[in-house]
């Protein structure tokens, strides 16, 4: 059951969002490689950027951003000049950070006044002589929920400026709000009280094969999705999946799959159609890091079949802070196919599905997300 708040505003998608491609002989427009940021240089009022993209081939990107995107935690030792930023008295509150990607898409949340913007300052097609900051009206927060800590953020659309783009902002614990940017002064949250706890530590997705957003529930049992289209009370849907073909752990995999911390990831691929259930177990290790242990793939029919498997064929997932996407690796020089790529905070891990090898290196990352590929518009 869902507590909606009275007086919604109209945010339905009034149409199937529909990604660009090429038809016939007709060609795709051109585009960037996934890539993610490995390196930001501060300076006054901002930070150059540079760009980590799968080919040495790829001509190197530098760019500017605001340094709120890209340095958030004013107590970390390692940017100890960020706490100069702040004049006396003002609050760590106030302060703008990060919270969430999609589509290249960068969220930020102000906190203390609860304004919510998106920016394209670290999208790699993006302007540095225009970049585009859209805010959103302040947050509302349902009873006996919570509005500060975000677990991520989703867009219906490539851009937020599309008429009929939905943002989605899953927090952390029971609340869901939607948001249509496009409706300007009419532009407001509409909120959805999840009941089923096992949606709480849940991300949120968009769906373009099924027009919804959809979280999977922490342990993998369930999906519950939301239509903007045809349901006017936006009341959830709940698919329940049945497991089939699942390996049977050794005994010391299973000890240290018992200790890890799992997540899952719903990953739908815009060239084949498929959508993937990814599980994630990472492990508490020195000095309080997180490290990936293992990951399992499975294929979501549309009946609910998670069909465990270890062939994803020429598709790569990429899965990080951001909304987790797919691409076809032939169509990316030095993308490895039949992998899942991994980014956080400290980590960058790749995982090869044929024999469930992982490579991890411990590494801070300043801004956490893939950025999928974006078109090129000269």
């Amino acid at each position: 059951m869902s507590l909606i708040l009275s007086h919604s505003p109209k945010i339905f998608i009034r149409k199937p969002v529909l990604i660009r491609a090429s038809a016939g002989g007709s060609s795709s427009p051109l585009q960037t490689p996934p890539c993610y940021i490995n390196g930001a240089k501060y300076a006054p009022d901002n930070v150059e950027l540079r760009f980590a993209y799968p080919s040495t081939d790829y001509p190197k990107l530098k760019k500017k951003a605001p340094v709120e995107l890209v340095y958030n935690d004013i107590n970390d030792p390692i940017t100890p000049w960020l706490a100069e930023k702040f004049e006396e008295g003002n609050k760590v509150s106030d302060a703008a950070v990060a919270i969430g990607s999609s589509h290249g898409w960068v969220a930020s949340l102000l906190h203390g006044v609860g304004i919510l913007r998106l920016h394209d300052d670290l999208n790699p097609a993006a302007s540095d002589a225009n970049p585009k900051r859209i805010s959103l009206p302040p947050l509302v927060t349902l009873p006996h929920c919570q509005t500060q800590i975000i677990t991520n953020v989703s867009l219906s659309s490539l851009s937020p400026e599309e008429e009929d783009c939905v943002v989605a902002v899953k927090f952390m614990g029971p609340q869901l709000s939607f948001c249509r940017p496009s409706a300007q002064g009419d532009s407001k949250w509409f909120n959805i009280r999840i009941a089923n706890p096992s949606f709480y530590s849940s991300r949120v997705m968009f769906s373009k094969k099924h027009n919804m957003f959809r979280i999977p529930g922490s342990g993998g049992q369930l999906i519950a999705s939301w239509d903007l289209c045809k349901d006017i009370k936006h009341t959830p849907k709940f698919q329940e999946l049945r497991y089939h073909f699942l390996p049977e752990p050794t005994e010391a995999e299973r000890e240290v799959m018992d200790t890890c911390l799992t997540t899952e990831h719903l990953v739908e691929s815009q060239s084949t159609g498929e959508t993937f259930l990814v599980r994630c177990f990472r492990q508490t290790v020195k000095k309080g890091l997180l490290e990936t242990k293992a990951v399992m793939v499975f294929n979501v029919s549309p009946k609910g079949n998670a069909v465990y498997t270890q062939d994803i064929g020429d598709l790569t997932i990429f899965i990080s802070k951001a909304e987790p996407f797919c691409v076809r690796a032939s169509s990316f020089p030095g993308v490895r196919p039949n992998h899942v790529y991994m980014l956080d905070v400290m980590e960058i891990a790749f995982f090869k599905l044929a024999d469930s090898f992982i490579t991890t290196l411990t590494e801070r990352m300043m801004a956490p997300y893939f950025f999928p590929p974006q078109n090129i518009e000269y």
